[in-house]
């Protein structure tokens, strides 16, 4: 996929996340530059629901925007450039604060997948917590240091909570990260609904691992069409795995 069509396609991972309530007038996704894998893009900082071609940024791996103007950035823009520096397979990053994964965040409660459509969210959703290292801070992730500390934390895992303070989802292109940030919201509801009830039989390691080696383009591409067309967005060219 060419610059042109990626930033597109970002405009409409950003769109499509806010339809689906995984995003609201915060939260961000970026992708890594794709003749350039030392950098990456996200917008400027704005509401993802209202995100143009116009507003996205280049930025090195440490978050130096590399031709801000006069746009100013995300200052969480460190979640992002310290994901890509040490996961190499990381091609596309979301953090959001959908509602449902707060909870596990902060009751010590483990995230687990119980849904077959939402295993692409790991064996174990892990919280990350700025306060061991960092001490009393906003929760924000504001400075490389903070960055890196969680990219060591999440390791090859695939998503982490942050607590009182959301989630990171990391995909192996857009569309996977769009299509695991929604799942993960999905699968924090369905577990609160089922915890109520009784005991829950979540999905076991090998179901989850034979589940994600089968979901490939046509899973991803089905489920983008249908959020496309949700958010008012075209399909855009391209199958991604």
């Amino acid at each position: 996929m060419n610059l042109d069509a990626l930033l597109e396609e970002l405009v409409t991972a950003n769109r499509i996340l806010a339809t689906e309530g995984v995003v609201d007038s915060f939260g961000h996704i970026s992708v890594r530059h794709p003749e350039n894998p030392q950098q990456f893009l996200l917008s400027r900082a704005r509401a993802p629901d209202c995100i143009e071609v116009e507003d996205m940024m280049t930025f090195a791996l440490d978050g130096t925007p590399l031709d801000a103007g006069d746009r100013k950035p995300y200052l969480e823009r460190f979640i992002h450039g310290g994901i890509y520096e040490v996961r190499p397979d990381a091609m596309s990053v979301v953090h959001n604060h959908s509602p449902s994964v707060i909870p596990f965040g902060i009751t010590g409660k483990k995230l687990r997948p119980l849904l077959h459509m939402c295993a692409s969210i790991g064996h174990e959703v892990g919280t990350w917590d700025s306060q061991d290292k960092f001490g009393d801070t906003a929760l924000l992730i504001e400075n490389v240091e903070m960055g890196r500390d969680l990219a060591r934390f999440i390791g090859p895992q695939r998503t982490a909570l942050l607590r009182g303070h959301g989630a990171v989802v990391i995909g192996a292109s857009i569309r996977h990260a769009v299509f695991t940030s929604i799942y993960l919201e999905v699968n924090a509801k369905l577990q609160m609904q089922a915890m109520a009830m009784g005991d829950i039989k979540f999905l076991s390691p090998g179901e989850v691992d034979t589940i994600i080696a089968r979901t490939g383009p046509y899973t991803l591409n089905r489920a983008w069409e249908n959020w496309c067309r949700r958010a008012d967005r075209p399909m855009g060219p391209g199958a991604e795995s």
